[in-house]
């Protein structure tokens, strides 16, 4: 039975991201994607957000991202991000898939591999 860590480095995740504007979220997407550190992003206009930043609570319009990818690879598509982000201090938030279809992380696998 492989140990908790073993399991978490096999594991696939979908990461959270939130961009200002169109023009961001398909340079972020696109290059996220060409860089092979996510198979998908997809890309959710019109949210809003509220939170605490420089002293004061903001709201703002958003895009959320949605990006597919597997753990091992998090840290590098976080280095990447915060590189390529406007945000001072980007959201970015991994979560855990617990399960999918088969084929469907067969492509992310195959496509997110390690270099």
């Amino acid at each position: 039975m492989p140990c908790k860590e073993e399991a978490l480095e096999s594991m696939h995740i979908a990461v959270l991201i939130t961009v200002s504007d169109q023009n961001e979220a398909d340079r972020l997407s696109r290059g996220l994607v060409e860089e092979r550190l996510a198979y998908c992003v997809n890309v959710i206009p019109g949210i809003k957000s509220t939170y605490f930043w420089d002293g004061q609570v903001c709201v703002d319009d958003e895009i959320q991202l949605v990006i597919k990818t597997r753990f091992e690879r998090f840290l590098e598509l976080e280095r990447w991000v915060i590189s390529n982000h406007s945000y001072d201090v980007p959201e970015i938030i991994a979560l855990p898939l617990v399960t999918g279809s088969k084929p469907y992380l067969k492509c992310v696998d195959d496509w997110v591999s390690e270099r």
